[in-house]
């Protein structure tokens, strides 16, 4: 296993946590997402989806991954996911994307906390502990330290696995999901980047 990926699998936590650095406690992590515009020595720049350009200083000791498609068939009993989700009225959780972690990430951000897709979005990190099949996607039984819960996966969200690549593939109008804290005279600092790659959009 490369040390880029080891070093994306450790990252992976602090992209769908919702805690602070313990190094930093008063900067909370923030995130972007967005095209990039370019890449130039370590600079990244890219245009937001909230219509603002931003600077993000990319050291070269921060990883690059990327995500390849996955099947829901993937997530069987005992594997590892992701899945931010969308609560209904009904208080049920439907996911809008899933990660299938490596064996290497178990563990990663393990919890279900709130995320920023909205006001009824959360993301859940944990173990399958059944999976029931429907007409219209898979039901998981998904268990964490502290809980359990439900979440049905439609057929039709994408449903990914994480890959190292390098940073040769910051390329212009590449759709880009960065974790990041603020920096000096406005330039954020990276600590998570996923990059678009063979047409699979980072949509976490």
């Amino acid at each position: 296993m490369s040390i880029h990926y080891k070093l994306g699998v450790v990252f992976a936590a602090i992209a769908f946590s919702s805690v602070s650095f313990a190094q930093t406690p008063d900067v909370k992590p923030e995130r972007i997402r967005g095209d990039i515009v370019s890449f130039k020595g370590e600079m990244l720049t890219v245009h937001r989806n909230s219509g603002d350009t931003v600077s993000i200083d990319v050291k070269p000791d921060v990883g690059v991954s990327a995500f390849k498609a996955a099947k829901l068939a993937d997530a069987k009993v005992g594997s590892y996911v992701g899945t931010p989700a969308l609560t209904g009225s009904d208080g049920k959780l439907t996911a809008t994307s899933m990660i299938v972690f490596p064996e290497a990430a178990r563990g990663t951000a393990e919890g279900h906390f709130a995320y920023d897709f909205g006001p009824n979005s959360t993301m859940t990190n944990a173990n399958v502990v059944s999976v029931v099949t429907a007409t219209s996607g898979r039901e998981l039984n998904l268990s964490y330290k502290g809980g359990s819960s439900t979440v049905t996966v439609p057929t039709n969200v994408p449903v990914v696995t994480p890959v190292p690549v390098s940073k040769a593939d910051l390329i212009a109008g590449k759709k880009v999901f960065a974790v990041v804290t603020p920096g000096a005279n406005g330039v954020y600092d990276a600590h998570v980047l996923f990059v678009e790659k063979d047409g699979v959009v980072p949509q976490f």
